[in-house]
């Protein structure tokens, strides 16, 4: 991979992911023409505008894209320490356990920075959990992770269910709204932003190691990595990024599946260009999903976790059939 290519590469993503950040301040249940969205960007226009597009729109499009990010680039990561196509927060139980940790939080009424905090320990514990258990006294093989995976996530749903059994009932719909996926609610993407561009400046220069690390990790020791701590920051990386994406914006599935899968199939799998690619991939496609389930029966909005679970289920299926 040269400087050349991954910069033309990245920069192509870029102008994608701008154009849909654009194309989603534009669009709504409220007519604004694509002239006044870039007129109220730039901070003129009438004021209703402004306020529709600043203070609405562009916040929750600037949550999605960072959601999206998050999600991707946490699903590259999993599948590069289990070297398994079909690793995703959503399927291992990350979300789930970072959805019971940040649920938890709530009903204790805690604040949103401990509330983050107890969905990490959530995603952290589910990532031991299935790693642990699919690992066992040997090697893992991808049908026993798969099947430790999606064992962790029901047991993580029955959890979540026990909890909204015993919540109250005034709490109960933007609880189950939340855990659809929702951006409704998201009005401050400074964190979630941050977060991803501060994760992507760290794991792009251990891109040589992550691909050796690909290849298993003996022939990564042998070649002078240092596998237990590379497979450690990556546990601690990867229930981080699931645990901002769960508390921005609930538990949404299959991104960190898809999104990798098919930068891979067009890019190849040079991890220095895919989780740099994953981060602007996986936010484009979650701010179009959310404008496709806030505009498609307008003005009533679907949760955006439905869009991705539409595009995930057959992807997952696919993976699944070549996998055997």
């Amino acid at each position: 991979m040269t400087p050349g290519h991954l910069a033309v590469t990245l920069g192509v993503l870029a102008a994608l992911a701008l154009a849909a950040l654009v194309f989603a301040v534009a669009t709504g249940s409220t007519e604004v023409s694509l002239q006044e969205s870039l007129v109220a960007l730039a901070g003129g226009g009438e004021a209703l505008s402004r306020t529709l597009i600043l203070e609405l729109r562009l916040p929750r499009a600037l949550a999605a894209f960072a959601t999206g990010g998050l999600l991707a680039v946490a699903g590259a990561l999993m599948q590069v320490l289990l070297r398994n196509p079909l690793a995703d927060p959503y399927v291992l139980g990350l979300s789930g356990g970072a959805a019971v940790g940040a649920l938890l939080a709530m009903l204790a009424g805690l604040g949103s920075a401990l509330i983050s905090g107890s969905a990490f320990a959530g995603a952290l514990t589910a990532t031991l959990l299935v790693f642990g258990l699919a690992h066992g006294t040997g090697s893992w093989t991808p049908s026993r992770l798969l099947l430790t995976g999606v064992v962790v996530a029901s047991g993580w749903g029955a959890v979540i269910t026990l909890i909204l059994s015993l919540s109250p009932a005034r709490q109960l719909p933007g609880m189950l709204y939340w855990l659809m996926g929702d951006l409704a609610h998201a009005r401050a993407p400074g964190a979630a932003l941050g977060l991803l561009a501060l994760v992507c400046l760290l794991v792009v220069p251990l891109g040589r190691s992550l691909n050796v690390l690909a290849r298993g990790g003996l022939q990564a020791a042998a070649l002078g990595v240092a596998v237990r701590r590379l497979e450690w920051l990556i546990y601690l990386l990867a229930s981080l990024v699931t645990a901002v994406a769960v508390t921005t914006a609930g538990s949404i599935g299959f991104v960190g599946l898809v999104v990798p899968h098919m930068l891979r199939l067009v890019l190849g799998n040079d991890q220095r260009l895919i989780l740099p690619a994953c981060a602007l991939a996986g936010g484009t496609l979650l701010v179009l999903a959310d404008t496709l389930a806030r505009t498609i029966i307008a003005p009533e909005q679907l949760p955006v976790g439905v869009i991705t679970a539409l595009l995930g289920v057959p992807t997952f299926l696919y993976l699944l059939h070549r996998s055997r």
